[in-house]
C-alpha cells in the first residue's frame, strides 16, 4: 500500500505542475515578434531554452521539430508520454526522457510545451535536468520560465475565460503539525480540519481550495470487496466497513470523483453539492496512477449560487486486497470572482508543499496500538499465523484511525459553514456545539469553565 500511495503522490505533484504550466501559459493573449533562441541555466538546478520554431506553423510540427534536435544532438530518440492539450488554447505540452549517448550517457529528463501565436508562428520551451533531480527542480524552472515567456492562447468558446489579473501576493502557511505548507492572499483562512497532508482555505469572497483531499475505497468488481459490501450492509453497518466507499476501480475519472464525493458525503450525513463537469483532460502521470483535470461549475446548495470549479483529481493503482487511493486537489470561486482571481487559485496550487516524512510518521502512529496488541499475540502464537493478522489488524486500524480523523475535519469544516462552534463546560465535563456568537459570549465571560474545543479533541457521537 506504501508503494501505492508514493505513486500516487507523485502522479498528483505531476499533474499539478502541468496544469499550473499550462495555466500560466493561456494567461497573456499578446503575440509576440520574431525572437532568438533563449537559454537559462537555472540557479536551483536544470537548463530553460525557449523560443520560436523558425519555419514550424503547427504545434504538432513544432514539437516534432524540437524531437529531432535533440535525438541529432544527444544521440538517443526521446521517449515521450502523452501529449496534453488546454481544452482551447494553443499550448500543449509532454513529458520525455532521453539519454545523452554522446555526453557519458547521462539520464535526462524534460518538459516541452508548445503554443502557436499566429498563422506562421509557433514557440516552443523545453525544461530539463538529470533525471532523478527533475521532480523536484521542475517547479522552481517553470516559474522561472513564465515570468520571461508568455506565449498566447485564445479564449475557449464555451469554458472559462484566460485571466487578465496577476496573481495576488501570497504567504505561507504551514500546518500546525508541520505535514504540509501552502502560500495564501491576506484574508483567507486555513480550516481547523486541515492535517496529516491535507490542507482547506476559504477565502473572504467565498473562495474554496482543498488540497490533497483524499478518498480511500474498495473496488466493487473485486468478489470478495462485493460479500464484504453486503455484510456492511447488515451485520457489519456499525463497523469501519460501514464507513467504507465501495465504488468500481477504472471508471471515468470526472464520474468517479463525483460519485465518491457525494457518496463519502452522504456516508456521514452532510449535503452534498451540485457538480456540473464541462471537460475532463487526461494529464500525464507515472506508473499505474491515472489523473484528469476537471473544469465545470459546483453549487453548495446553499442559495449563495454557483462558482468555478478547477480540479486535479488522481486515483491510484488497486492494491491487490481490492482497495484503491485518490484525492483531489480543487479550487472553487465564486462566478462574479472567477475572472479576476483564475491567476491567483494557479499560483495556490503551485505553492503547495507536502512533508512526507511527517504523514508516514502520522500513520504510523495511528497503527502503532494494534500493532502492540498484535506483537503480545504473536509471543502465543505460531509466527507465520501472528504475521498474518499483523498486516491485517494494522492496516484496517490505520484506515480507520484515518476515517476518523476525517470525519472530524469534515465535521469542523460544516461547524465554520454553519457559524458554529464546539465548546467544552469545564464543570460538567461536558462538550456542546453552539452559535459562534454564543461561544464567544460564554468563554468571554467565564473563562475559567468554558473554552473552545479544536478539532483533534472532538468527542465521537457527541462532536461528530
Amino acid at each position: 500500500m506504501a508503494k501505492a500511495t508514493s505513486a500516487l503522490r507523485a502522479a498528483k505533484q505531476i499533474a499539478i505542475l502541468v496544469v499550473v504550466s499550462l495555466i500560466a501559459s493561456a494567461a497573456a493573449t499578446s503575440a509576440r515578434g520574431q525572437s532568438a533562441l533563449r537559454i537559462i541555466d537555472n540557479p536551483g538546478g536544470g537548463k530553460i531554452v525557449y523560443g520560436r520554431v523558425d519555419g514550424e506553423t503547427t504545434e504538432a510540427g513544432a514539437m516534432g521539430a524540437v524531437l529531432r534536435s535533440l535525438h541529432n544532438q544527444y544521440g538517443d530518440r526521446p521517449q515521450v508520454g502523452r501529449v496534453f492539450q488546454v481544452r482551447g488554447t494553443n499550448s500543449v505540452a509532454v513529458f520525455l526522457t532521453l539519454v545523452k549517448r554522446r555526453q557519458g550517457n547521462a539520464q535526462i529528463a524534460g518538459m516541452l510545451i508548445v503554443s502557436k501565436l499566429a498563422a506562421d508562428h509557433v514557440e516552443a520551451a523545453l525544461v530539463s535536468d538529470d533525471a532523478g533531480r527533475f521532480g523536484s527542480t521542475i517547479n522552481p524552472m517553470l516559474k522561472t520560465l513564465f515570468g520571461v515567456w508568455q506565449p498566447g492562447a485564445d479564449r475557449p468558446a464555451s469554458g472559462p475565460a484566460a485571466s487578465s489579473s496577476p496573481a495576488a501576493p501570497l504567504r505561507q502557511f504551514v500546518l500546525s503539525d508541520r505535514s504540509a505548507s501552502v502560500s495564501l492572499p491576506d484574508g483567507w483562512t486555513v480550516q481547523p480540519s486541515s492535517g496529516m497532508g491535507t490542507i482547506i482555505a476559504t477565502g473572504a469572497n467565498g473562495e474554496t481550495v482543498a488540497l490533497d483531499y483524499p478518498f480511500l475505497a474498495m473496488d466493487l468488481r473485486n468478489p470478495r470487496v462485493a460479500r464484504l459490501k453486503v455484510w456492511s450492509e447488515g451485520q457489519g453497518r456499525n463497523t469501519v466497513y460501514g464507513r467504507t466507499l465501495y465504488y468500481p476501480y477504472g471508471t471515468d475519472l470526472a464520474k468517479t470523483f463525483v460519485d465518491l464525493n457525494a457518496m463519502y458525503r452522504q456516508k456521514r450525513g452532510l449535503p452534498v453539492p451540485s457538480i456540473q463537469i464541462a471537460s475532463e483532460t487526461p494529464v500525464p502521470s507515472p506508473g499505474a496512477a491515472h489523473c484528469a483535470r476537471l473544469t465545470g461549475q459546483i453549487d453548495p446548495e446553499d442559495g449563495k449560487g454557483p462558482s468555478e470549479m478547477n480540479a486535479i483529481f488522481c486515483v491510484g493503482p488497486l492494491a491487490p486486497g481490492g482497495d484503491y487511493g485518490s484525492a483531489v486537489y480543487y479550487t472553487a470561486v465564486p462566478l462574479q470572482f472567477a475572472d479576476k482571481e483564475r491567476a491567483t487559485m494557479g499560483a495556490i496550487l503551485a505553492s503547495f508543499n507536502v512533508n512526507q516524512a511527517v504523514v508516514n510518521a502520522q500513520a504510523a502512529a495511528i497503527a502503532k496500538p494494534a500493532i502492540d496488541a498484535i506483537h503480545e499475540i504473536g509471543r502465543r502464537a505460531a509466527q507465520q499465523a501472528a504475521d498474518a493478522h499483523a498486516a491485517n489488524d494494522a492496516h484496517n486500524r490505520a484506515v480507520e484511525g484515518r476515517w476518523d480523523s476525517q470525519d472530524k475535519r469534515n465535521q469542523a469544516f460544516s461547524n465554520y459553514l454553519l457559524d458554529q462552534t464546539v465548546i467544552q463546560d469545564n464543570e460538567l465535563n461536558a462538550h456542546g456545539t453552539v452559535w459562534n456568537q454564543t461561544a464567544d459570549e460564554l468563554v468571554r465571560s467565564n473563562p475559567q469553565r468554558y473554552e473552545y474545543v479544536e478539532t483533534p479533541n472532538f468527542w465521537k457521537g457527541i462532536d461528530y
